[in-house]
């Protein structure tokens, strides 16, 4: 390199290569810093560019899962209130069966109880029609093949069935307690619907359970998988902050030696003198 040719300042190319080269770096901790993130663009870093979509892609997918948990459990409470008000209003009917097949009570006083059980079976069968969750009925039987999804992956899905609570499924739709035999036998149909209504709410116990521990597990995954695409993706500030400093210095003494470089060939014209 040679300042006495003057057609060609090498000197001055070299530091012009330079400055455009620390001027890049100073744009892209500029950027850097003000978006957080350390990846802006695929050509930043592609592999980095393709994990962190990966990985954001199933983040966003845990947390719609989680979202369906607890859709789902909303669906199970409603359900479960539903099972609980008629398991309280089979103890009341049971009660009442008691009291009829005692014959201490006339047959007036058993045809006021065989009223009250009717109007209790009638409200069971309400309260059956009236449960229901955006616009679907859960206790009637029809809620038998539901399906979750739990998880952001294909085949995540958590299934449940809810049995039919109404008079005819429990077999307490036809319930007699004009007499001690038929109070008898209607307090055997009773004891049975007690004990089926008891599976069918340990059932729905079991279910939400395990959606706890589903809502447990998804909230961890979020937060790893999260953590993970953040130390891929996001800017670490103090690093950021440091690399920019030292490349604007390096940027103040590219200009400088850019400008040195431009000045040289004008030592040329000393030799005219």
């Amino acid at each position: 390199m040679s300042f006495t040719r003057i057609n060609a300042n090498i000197a001055a190319l070299n530091s012009f290569n330079a400055l455009l080269s620390v001027n890049k770096r100073v744009a892209q901790g500029l950027l850097r810093l003000s978006t957080g993130k350390r990846i802006n663009s695929v050509g930043d870093d592609p592999a980095g560019f393709s994990l962190a979509r990966s990985i954001e892609s199933r983040v966003r997918g845990l947390t719609q899962a989680l979202a369906n948990v607890g859709t789902a459990k909303s669906v199970l409470s409603i359900a479960e209130g539903a099972y609980l008000a008629i398991a309280d209003l089979l103890q009341i009917i049971k009660e009442k069966a008691v009291q009829a097949a005692d014959d201490s009570f006339n047959a007036t006083q058993k045809s006021a109880i065989q009223q009250q059980i009717d109007a209790l079976i009638a409200e069971i069968d309400d309260i059956v029609g009236e449960t229901e969750f955006q616009g679907t009925k859960l206790v009637d039987g029809s809620f038998s093949s539901a399906v979750f999804q739990t998880g952001p992956s294909a085949g995540d899905v958590f299934n449940v069935a809810l049995e039919d609570a109404d008079s005819a499924a429990l077999s307490i739709n036809a319930l007699a307690v004009s007499d001690a035999a038929a109070a008898s036998t209607a307090i055997s149909l009773i004891d049975a619907a007690i004990d089926t209504l008891n599976g069918v709410a340990q059932d729905v116990g079991e279910f939400m359970i395990r959606l706890d521990s589903k809502e447990t597990t998804l909230g961890v995954a979020i937060t790893n998988n999260e953590a993970t695409r953040s130390r891929i993706e996001d800017a670490d500030f103090a690093q950021e902050q440091m690399d920019l400093i030292r490349a604007q210095i390096v940027q103040q003494t590219a200009f400088a030696s850019f400008a040195q470089a431009n000045a040289a060939p004008q030592l040329v014209l000393s030799l005219f003198r």
